[in-house]
């Protein structure tokens, strides 16, 4: 059975990609980033999050496969998304179809 937890910039499913679909697979997760494309990511921002999934993932070995858990997970790599937002690491697209400033205004400069 397919587990999911998405959230506005994470998502993260119990499969794997084969031909661009996802086929329902317990023993995979993926980890899909910013599916909107909302913001401006560089690889140092992206491996900061593929970090943290790494080690939360690790944190909750052992335990029962649940979306309560999957959804723990997504939730706390939304909230460092947050902060690399807030830090100016990662910017808003603003080619972005939807731009709504959903984690907080952006930084003008002086």
């Amino acid at each position: 059975m397919l587990l999911k937890s998405t959230t506005r910039h994470i998502h993260i499913y119990t499969a794997e990609i084969k031909d661009e679909e996802l086929v329902d697979n317990e023993q995979v997760l993926t980890l899909d980033i910013d599916p909107d494309n909302e913001f401006n990511w560089n690889d140092q921002a992206v491996q900061k999050v593929y970090r943290k999934f790494d080690e939360l993932v690790e944190a909750f070995s052992g335990e029962d496969l649940t979306e309560y858990n999957l959804r723990r997970i997504g939730s706390d790599l939304e909230h460092l998304v947050r902060s690399l937002i807030q830090k100016g690491e990662i910017s808003y697209n603003l080619d972005c179809r939807a731009v709504n400033y959903s984690m907080g205004l952006p930084r003008v400069g002086n």
